[in-house]
């Protein structure tokens, strides 16, 4: 598959992964999506480094450190999206994830000590909480109860994306490691994770119905499993900055879903909001810029840069 067109898959499986996940609430529990989310990812990417003839890591020390990113990049921000969406759009929470970008750089800001606030990342982050501010309205602040608690759950999502990601950049991106590899192990111990909490899981009995196990095959297989795949690639070819173009486009591919396929109707403040986000996202990180010519660093070194840019 040509670059341009993974860019293209890779913006539609995560903007649509909002939509599956809807799709999926009609018959399953949140922590039953997650559960069939991560399974499903394992095997995708299980599949993937059967073909590329990628080495699982053998280091304990490297796996207690994935096991650390998986819970912060995987199990928790799932829980957190899918509970949120029983109460929200999910269009709105497309939109919500897309402060993936600013909740990493505030992490970076207070973590890292060659992550310095000047005035362009201080304006891009306050131009972009204004947008959360927009996007929650007062609208969701009159409805306040299980409305206003997703989404909050919804930046408590992305907030752990940003540990995560500040924590992959400082323990694991050192390594060099190739990036399937890598993304395969955070997957397989979330799927760990679930599947040993499958008996607290089974009630109620899930509903599983034609619509639902499409959604939740594309919510696996290719909006956690593959798509990290695609987005190394991109990486690796266009550059991080060219790369982070997707998070302008996740939010546009989430709303339209919605709409197009639930019957959604976005709220005045949405569209407003978003815009204030992103542009909160460009003036921080930069807006993409042509490439000069390719990028060759190690797997997980670009891998990781991506994804402190792009939301996932």
């Amino acid at each position: 598959m040509r670059i341009g067109a993974q860019f293209v898959a890779l913006a539609c499986a995560w903007g649509s992964s909002f939509l599956f996940i809807k799709v999926a609430l009609d018959g399953l529990t949140p922590a039953q999506v997650v559960w069939g989310r991560l399974v499903l990812g394992a095997l995708a990417l299980c599949a993937v480094m059967a073909v590329t003839r990628s080495r699982i890591p053998r280091d304990p020390g490297l796996w207690l450190r994935l096991s650390v990113v998986s819970v912060l990049l995987c199990v928790v921000p799932f829980l957190l999206f899918s509970w949120a969406e029983q109460h929200l759009d999910s269009g709105m929470a497309s939109i919500l994830n897309a402060t993936t970008p600013l909740l990493t750089l505030a992490v970076s800001t207070a973590a890292l000590a060659d992550e310095r606030l000047d005035r362009r990342r201080a304006a891009g982050l306050l131009t972009g909480f204004a947008g959360v501010l927009v996007l929650i309205g007062p609208a969701g602040l009159a409805a306040g109860g299980g409305h206003l608690l997703a989404e909050f759950a919804c930046l408590g999502a992305t907030a752990c994306y940003g540990v995560a990601f500040v924590y992959l950049r400082r323990f694991i991106a050192p390594r060099g490691l190739p990036a399937v590899s890598v993304a395969f192990v955070q997957v397989t111990i979330g799927a760990v994770i679930m599947l040993a909490a499958t008996p607290w899981l089974a009630e109620p009995t899930p509903r599983i119905d034609a619509p639902i196990a499409l959604g939740m095959l594309a919510l696996g297989a290719l909006s956690t499993g593959l798509a990290y795949l695609w987005n190394n690639n991109i990486v690796q070819a266009w550059g991080a900055v060219n790369a982070s173009a997707v998070t302008y486009l996740t939010p546009v591919v989430g709303v339209t879903a919605g709409v197009i396929l639930l019957g959604e109707r976005p709220t005045w403040n949405q569209p407003l909001g978003a815009v204030l986000v992103i542009a909160g996202i460009m003036a921080a990180h930069g807006a993409p810029r042509p490439a000069s010519r390719p990028v060759v660093v190690p797997d997980e070194a670009v891998d990781v840069e991506a994804e402190e840019r792009v939301v996932r």
